[in-house]
């Protein structure tokens, strides 16, 4: 008899966006029915249905008793170093003899490089890439080494492809802001701008680019300025889940620890090393708290930020 490989748990963000949060249950179905033999699930950390630990229930009743867990985000920020192991644990906790590993986010996979490149030269449409320069926006975080994954992802993008400059951009919680990012762009001397949101799916943050980018260009009329789409539900990016997957189940590791804030003190935020992971709540994607969420975190202490993987 072969024994089951362990399935997949697919973890995301969430959003108040309901074509995003659409977006990642269908592409959840879709590595189902790419890996028919694998019991796959997904949920949200918060904001969206289904949350993650009714994803973690769906697979227990389905008789697995280890899976692996794969981030669907592109940096690793505070879901990914906390908030997400943090409640993998408490499921461990609430389902007594269920065994997990935990996977490492997408990152600047060249894969996904090729999905950026492709979606700029849509928006591109024959123009010569010499006169352009990026744009890429980033979600923005607390963490500086997630911000500078973005830079990172943006350096790698330049790389070799003939663009002419590839800046980068925040739309929440970190500089330079869209506008600050397309000024300095200009500043730089670029007619020519394709502002590339660095999101998977749909959602009210790439949504808020694409509207802050209109206003600029709108008071800018003798620049250039073209939007880009997401990166979406592309065959590369399931192949890529499906490959930190192998890894995971394979234990081949390797989070990013060099420049964690949770290790190594950065400049300003000495006070963040060897600090416990714990879940916590979000503003709104608005910026504003107003709204509980559907379903709670609950503040519970897991013990020091959780790279040992060790489960």
């Amino acid at each position: 008899m072969t024994t089951q490989p362990p399935a997949l748990l697919v973890a995301g963000h969430g959003t108040r966006d309901e074509a995003g949060a659409e977006a990642f249950r269908d592409f959840v179905r879709e590595l189902g029915r790419r890996r028919p033999e694998l019991p796959v699930a997904g949920g949200f950390i918060e904001l969206s249905p289904p949350p993650l630990g009714e994803a973690v229930a769906e697979l227990v009743e389905r008789g697995v008793r280890k899976f692996a867990a794969v981030p669907l985000m592109l940096v690793s920020a505070g879901h990914a170093k906390g908030d997400i192991p943090a409640a993998l644990a408490r499921e461990k906790e609430r389902h007594p003899g269920l065994t997990y590993t935990y996977g490492r986010p997408l990152g600047p996979h060249p894969a996904l490089l090729r999905v950026l490149e492709r979606r700029l030269d849509e928006a591109l449409a024959g123009t010569d890439r010499s006169d352009v320069t990026v744009l890429l926006v980033g979600r923005g975080s607390t963490d500086p080494d997630a911000n500078a994954e973005v830079c990172k992802a943006a350096r790698l993008l330049w790389e070799g492809r003939g663009f002419a400059a590839v800046e980068t951009a925040f739309v929440s919680l970190a500089a330079p802001d869209v506008p600050s990012g397309l000024d300095r762009c200009a500043r730089l001397g670029a007619r020519r701008i394709v502002v590339l949101p660095y999101f998977l799916f749909t959602g009210i943050l790439p949504d808020r680019v694409r509207r802050q980018t209109e206003e600029w260009s709108a008071a800018h009329p003798d620049t250039e300025v073209r939007s880009a789409d997401v990166i979406g539900p592309e065959p590369e990016l399931l192949d890529l889940v499906l490959e930190r997957y192998e890894e995971a189940v394979r234990g081949d590791l390797r989070m990013n620890c060099d420049s964690c804030v949770y290790r190594i003190a950065l400049p300003g935020f000495e006070d963040k090393v060897g600090l416990p992971q714990q879940p916590h709540f979000h503003p709104d994607d608005d910026g504003s708290d107003s709204h509980g969420h559907g379903h709670g975190h609950g503040h519970h202490h897991h013990g020091g930020h959780t790279h040992s993987h060790a489960h």
